[in-house]
């Protein structure tokens, strides 16, 4: 089975074939620099980290940019408040988004272009959209003509009529330039005592929107493979950068468009505006980053997770699951044989199992099964290794079974590295408990809505499948004549 990506542009699952053969370019849209970023944030950077280790994984060559906005309004209203710079404001946040990311095992980004390192480019396409009759200047302000673009509106399904205006921060203030309500702001004057560039408009700033068009074509070309982002961020602002971008070039901005869904808290989306939000730093004081990258994977990416103390509960018993597993591993080390078995020979009916879900649009809630099951196995066979004296265990088989567990763990991302369990050192004989925690009650319920939407497409195969990945965790299903499905634990 190919590698199949839902893109937002098509609203359908896609084979995914890059434009180059083994190569892909994928941008992420990064964090404003006015805050730390919040868990809801914090979902975006895991899910498209997860994506590009598994591409990594397939053996495809990614290269992977993250921009940061690092001028914006609501940098320099921070900027006040603290009495500071924009610039130094941005750059504690930038500092403070490393070492969140880093103790959520984020991969770094092969760039990290910023809006004002960038502005030569941005300018640049301001012309060039001037040139073809894209946008107009007034008053120091630059627009983009919306109505000029025949195709805005295919990402977001929205039609031109029910959109707002807006989306450049100024909107009271530029409703008197603007030839139509639906034009956004390209470039804005300075207002006195913000910060300006020189420009052929007169001093200003860019718009958000701009900042990203620009900053793909300077780092990965006119086209790429992969656009990502919350999907929030589907309108307007990757609406935006579509008509920016294909309106001067002629060729689409990007090939797939993948979007995850929102955290949410009392059944809203977490966000900043709405002051419903919790600091990722914040969170790390009580639990662990892995158990909260765990949270995130046990949830399909395109689906809404709510964020709830019982669910992150469960997500720290599940990574407990996968702790005890490696640390059994360490104590494989012993037996006689070990170094001398194949350290790149992989499980592959596992792995065949883990990609097969990976393949169909990223299903981590699958991968995760699979990954839960080989760790009770480790389990169980370390119990018997270390509790019961030299048992008659082949060798190779446990090295096989240990390496392909510690590979698959790498290509989610969760820190699988023994002896830095997240500071704690678990004893052999603390790890005679209970193993079967596996799968968070939370994680069964996806998979369980996974099946039904599965059964209502009548797609048997694909329900079939799930309840066997359930079974394999021990987890027995009860069909009800309602049409409701209950489980429990065997």
């Amino acid at each position: 089975m190919p590698l199949t990506l839902y893109n937002t542009l098509t609203r359908r699952k896609e084979p995914f074939e890059p434009i180059e053969p083994g190569k892909v370019r994928m941008y992420v849209c990064g964090i404003t620099a006015y805050n730390y970023f919040h868990v809801g944030n914090a979902r975006v950077f895991v899910v498209f980290d997860v994506v590009r280790r598994y591409l990594k994984w397939r053996g495809y060559d990614v290269r992977y940019v993250q921009n940061f906005t690092d001028i914006d309004d609501k940098i320099l209203k921070r900027a006040l408040a603290e009495n500071s710079t924009m610039e130094q404001i941005a750059e504690k946040y930038i500092a403070a988004y490393f070492e969140d990311a880093d103790r959520l095992n984020i991969l770094r980004a092969d760039a990290y272009p910023r809006a004002t390192h960038a502005i030569d480019g941005i300018q640049r396409l301001i012309h060039e959209l001037e040139q073809q009759q894209y946008a107009y200047a007034a008053d120091g302000d630059v627009y983009y003509v919306v109505r000029q673009f025949a195709d805005y509106g295919k990402l977001s399904g929205r039609k031109l009529e029910e959109m707002q205006a807006g989306a450049s921060g100024r909107v009271d203030e530029e409703a008197d330039k603007k030839k139509d309500p639906a034009d956004f702001a390209l470039w804005k004057a300075a207002k006195p005592g913000e910060p300006f560039w020189e420009s052929r408009w007169g001093k200003g700033r860019p718009g958000w929107h701009i900042e990203c068009s620009a900053m793909v074509r300077d780092e990965l070309g006119e086209s790429i493979d992969i656009h990502g982002g919350g999907i929030d961020l589907t309108f307007p602002h990757h609406e935006n950068e579509i008509a920016q971008s294909e309106a001067v070039t002629g060729k689409p901005l990007a090939k797939y468009w993948l979007h995850n869904g929102f955290i949410n808290m009392d059944g809203e989306k977490m966000s900043k505006s709405l002051g419903n939000f919790r600091l990722t730093r914040d969170l790390f004081a009580n639990y662990d980053p892995m158990a909260f990258r765990l949270f995130v994977l046990q949830a399909q990416y395109r689906k809404p997770i709510d964020f709830t103390a019982d669910a992150l509960d469960a997500a720290v018993s599940s990574w407990k699951t996968l702790k005890e597993a490696l640390q059994f591993g360490t104590q494989f080390a012993a037996l006689p044989g070990w170094q001398s078995a194949a350290t790149d020979n992989l499980d592959q009916a596992v792995v065949d199992r883990f990609n097969e879900a990976m393949d169909d649009d990223i299903n981590t809630p699958i991968a995760l099964s699979v990954v839960f099951e080989l760790a009770k196995a480790l389990s169980r066979e370390g119990n018997q290794l270390v509790h019961q004296g030299n048992p008659d265990l082949p060798v190779e088989q446990l090295q096989r079974q240990w390496q392909t567990f510690i590979s698959l763990l790498e290509v989610l991302g969760l820190d699988a590295k023994p002896g830095m369990l997240a500071g704690e050192i678990v004893s052999s004989s603390s790890l005679t408990g209970d193993l079967t925690v596996g799968l968070s009650d939370a994680a069964i319920e996806a998979l369980i809505q996974q099946r039904q939407e599965a059964r209502q497409s009548k797609n048997w195969a694909e329900s079939d499948r799930i309840r066997n990945e359930l079974q394999s965790q021990g987890i027995t299903l009860i069909d009800q004549k309602d049409g409701v499905t209950r489980w429990h634990r065997n």
